[in-house]
């Protein structure tokens, strides 16, 4: 539950091992995942002695990176760059298909319009445009078994989130997006590396190895997995040295069976540490960040609590700034049985305070008649409680005053209208009418502005294209769902159909092998 200071407070809590479902972050047993969650679900529901309606639900794994993407446009000539235009860019940028990935976010890094770099572009006047995107992938598989997975075990998501992502808002300062930092999240199986600059997410990669790693390793020494978790809990240091002149120390197994040496132990500890570790310094180098990190590195997640693994990461990068987080910046209340200190439930943080759903189903109790002339009503069992709904009156009259402005709207555009669509042909208007129909259905209906923005840039098209192909690139539009009008496809589709072939129709007053060396090949 979410208090008015921005802190929170943890009102039940569950957790189940997955080692046997999910791998390296991704699941590879779909019913026992299922089984999984309907038993976190169940002993969640009998803390809270209510049922849940809906969970958010955290993306992850081994195969989420970011993926660079550039899309250009040039412009006929000198314009103010419009919001439409910007929307188009990042609608070609999605609709590029990226093999066997799912593009889960973007984050778009800067517009590129002359030579000036900007985070928002619209309103600036140029003759190109360059979009630049980061694009947040991971393979298609991992979202489809997900939502398999819940659906199997019958809960509702209300919502899902990049896990580095919200992890990156729970932990992060914003001095440090600003000032640039890597986000380390060492993890059971996985290592996260997540860059930002200038409060934009600049990379991120997740890397198949982390604690767990560490911990196979040491069951080299013939002990179980458990053990081994002990042991490297206990007596694990990534850069153990050991006094030669004394005897080499030795620790107790649990069941006191054998003793091992420290020396030893910590020699495997170390050597996987620093793979680790190279690998992390790696991938921040890739990101060509590695000198731009005025904030440092901050470490999170149960892996990095390894004594000294800071101290090698200092070493290996040269970076003396760093920090470690073990809780979210926001408070959280909970008994300390159920809180962890040590960064490993940070992820699990941030996906409750990204949250903005009441995930509690609401029961409403059935209403008591106030005389026993008025009918008992039924009771109203799973139905979300509206703080309005006795007042019918305030309701009417902010039906009628939102209905009596839709109109209003509506018949300001149909004047627009009929102004501007007075110079295409009736299968342009009927086409026109289609995308403005399709633009309120997904609540982006233009301005009059914008409409006659709208009609300039189609009337621009017509002049140089054949009026279907016009038609046809609008109807493949609103076909796959883009936001704007991507007319760069018109000229992947063909020419300049409207050229004129002659030296007397042509646009320039030239002949038409000029028109032709202006505007390319036409059909």
């Amino acid at each position: 539950r979410k208090n008015s200071d921005g802190s929170m407070q943890i009102l039940a809590y569950a957790q189940e091992d997955s080692s046997t479902f999910i791998r390296k972050g991704v699941i590879f047993n779909l019913d026992k995942t299922a089984q999984s969650l309907t038993s976190i679900i169940n002993r969640l529901e009998g803390e809270l002695k209510n049922s849940i309606a809906k969970v958010y639900v955290g993306i992850g794994g081994q195969s989420l990176r970011t993926v660079r993407n550039v899309v250009s446009r040039d412009l006929e000539e000198e314009a103010i760059i419009s919001e439409e235009l910007v929307n188009a860019i990042g609608d070609e940028n999605v609709a590029i298909p990226v093999v066997d990935m799912d593009i889960l976010d973007v984050a778009p890094q800067e517009y590129k319009v002359g030579n000036n770099l900007q985070a928002n572009p619209v309103g600036l006047v140029g003759s190109h445009i360059e979009g630049r995107f980061l694009n947040i992938v991971a393979r298609s598989s991992v979202r489809k078994n997900l939502e398999h997975c819940f659906q199997q075990a019958k809960i509702d998501i209300a919502d899902q989130l990049i896990a580095p992502l919200v992890t990156a808002n729970a932990v992060l300062t914003e001095s440090e997006r600003r000032s640039g930092c890597a986000l380390i999240d060492f993890g059971a199986d996985t290592t996260t590396i997540s860059v930002y600059k200038n409060n934009i997410l600049r990379f991120l990669t997740v890397l198949p190895l982390g604690g767990n790693s560490i911990t196979r390793d040491i069951t080299t020494l013939q002990m179980e997995e458990e053990e081994a978790e002990r042991l490297k809990k206990t007596y694990g240091d990534a850069l153990y040295e050991e006094d030669e002149s004394e005897e080499p120390a030795t620790c107790k197994l649990e069941d006191e069976s054998r003793t091992v040496e420290l020396g030893k132990l910590n020699n495997i500890i170390e050597a996987r540490a620093e793979e680790i570790i190279a690998n992390v310094w790696n991938q921040i180098q890739i990101s060509g960040y590695e000198d731009k990190l005025l904030a440092g590195i901050i470490l999170t997640g149960g892996a990095a609590n390894l004594k000294n693994l800071e101290e090698m990461l200092r070493r290996r990068s040269k970076i003396e700034k760093m920090r470690m987080a073990k809780l979210p910046r926001n408070t959280v209340h909970a008994p300390s049985n159920i809180l962890k200190k040590d960064g490993s439930q940070n992820t699990l943080f941030g996906l409750l305070f990204e949250g903005n759903q009441n995930c509690c189903l609401i029961e409403t109790a059935p209403q008591i008649p106030v005389t026993p002339a008025t009918p008992r009503p039924e009771p109203e069992i799973h139905k979300t409680v509206d703080m309005f709904e006795d007042d019918q009156e305030l309701k009417e009259q902010a039906r009628l005053a939102r209905l009596k402005k839709e109109e209003e709207e509506k018949e300001k555009l149909k004047e627009v209208e009929t102004d501007l669509f007075c110079d295409f042909s009736e299968p342009m208007q009927e086409t026109l009418r289609e995308w403005l129909k399709y633009k309120a259905e997904r609540r982006e209906s233009y301005k009059p502005t914008g409409l006659k923005k709208l009609i300039a840039e189609v009337k621009g098209k017509l002049s140089l294209y054949q009026e279907t192909a016009v038609i046809s690139l609008i109807d493949e539009c609103m076909a796959n769902g883009w936001r704007g009008i991507i007319w760069d496809k018109l000229n992947k589709k063909g020419g300049f159909s409207n050229v004129r072939k002659s030296a007397q129709e042509s646009p320039s007053g030239g002949t038409a092998e000029a028109s032709k060396q202006k505007y390319g090949n036409y059909i």
